[in-house]
C-alpha cells in the first residue's frame, strides 16, 4: 500500500499548442491538508479539473493508492473517493436543503409498495444529522437552500461529499466569496474532515486562510510548480513572498517608490 492516497507525477496538460501545466508533481497523504496556492492564471483551475477527472493528463501519471488511474469522467473519480467541491457548489437555490444534499443520489422508497418515490423524510433527517456533525444546525431541512448563508452552503456541499464516501476532498477556493466569520467556519470544517482521516486539497490564493489549516503547500505560477513545502520548513511570510513574486515584487516596489506623481 502506498503512503500516498493520491499523487501526480510529472503531469503536464496541453490544449493544442498551449501548455497549461508543466511537470507538476504533488503527493497527498491520508488525513493531510495539502494547500495548492497560486494567483489568477497560475493553473489552479486546470489542475483541479485534472484531479477531478474532467481533463486527462497529456503527460505524466495520476495515481490513487499508488496505482495509475485514468478517469474518463468526474463520476469515475468520485467512485474512487475523489470528490471535488467547486466554487459554484452545484446547488439549486429553490430546492430544499434535503433535496440538495441528495441531488443525483436520491434515496427511494415504494409508495403503496408499487410506485418508486423519493424518501423525503429519510433525506431530511439524514441531511440534518450530517450537517449537525459538521457544526451546522438546520432547523428545517425542508427550507430552500437559498435561505442559507454562503458559509452554510459550503458546509453542506462538503458534508454531502463526505457522506457519499469521499476519501479525498478537493475544495476550489471555498473561502473566496465569504466574510471573516463564514470563512472561519469553513476552515473549522476542514479541520473536522482531517480529524476523520479525510485528505483535503485546499485550493486558494489566500495564504492567511491556508497556513493555519495546511500541513503542506504547493505553489503554482503560470502552470509550473515553484515547489512543495511542509509547514515546518516554510513560514507564512515566506509563502506570501513567493506568491508575490519575491525579488520581482521588491524591484517593482523600489521603482514605484522612485516615481513622482
Amino acid at each position: 500500500m502506498s503512503e500516498h492516497i493520491l499523487a501526480l507525477e510529472n503531469v503536464s496538460k496541453r490544449f493544442g499548442s498551449v501548455l497549461a501545466l508543466q511537470n507538476i508533481t504533488m503527493r497527498l497523504r491520508e488525513g493531510e491538508v495539502h494547500c495548492l496556492l497560486g494567483d489568477n492564471g497560475a493553473g489552479k483551475s486546470t489542475l483541479i479539473k485534472t484531479l477531478a477527472g474532467v481533463h486527462k493528463p497529456t503527460e505524466g501519471q495520476y495515481l490513487v493508492d499508488g496505482k495509475p488511474v485514468v478517469f474518463n469522467s468526474p463520476s469515475e473519480a468520485l467512485d474512487m473517493g475523489v470528490a471535488t467541491v467547486y466554487q459554484d457548489l452545484a446547488l439549486v437555490p429553490l430546492l430544499s436543503v434535503a433535496r440538495n444534499f441528495f441531488m443525483g443520489r436520491e434515496p427511494m422508497k415504494k409508495l403503496l409498495g408499487l410506485v418508486p418515490v423519493m424518501d423525503i423524510d429519510y433525506a431530511a433527517e439524514t441531511a440534518r444529522a450530517k450537517l449537525a456533525e459538521m457544526g451546522i444546525m438546520v432547523r428545517d431541512p425542508h427550507q430552500a437552500i437559498g435561505t442559507m448563508s454562503g458559509g452554510e452552503k459550503q458546509c453542506l456541499a462538503i458534508a454531502r461529499a463526505i457522506h457519499f464516501g469521499a476519501r479525498v476532498l478537493i475544495l476550489d477556493e471555498p473561502t473566496a466569496a465569504l466574510g471573516v466569520k463564514q470563512s472561519f467556519n469553513v476552515l473549522k470544517l476542514i479541520y473536522k474532515a482531517r480529524e476523520r482521516g479525510i485528505s483535503v486539497i485546499f485550493i486558494t490564493h489566500n495564504v492567511h486562510h491556508a497556513y493555519p489549516v495546511g500541513d503542506s503547500f504547493t505553489l503554482l505560477n503560470r502552470g509550473k510548480s515553484l515547489g512543495t513545502f511542509t509547514k515546518d520548513t516554510v513560514s507564512k511570510e515566506e509563502l506570501l513572498d513567493m506568491m508575490a513574486g519575491g525579488t520581482e515584487m521588491q524591484t517593482l516596489m523600489s521603482e514605484l517608490d522612485g516615481m513622482t506623481i
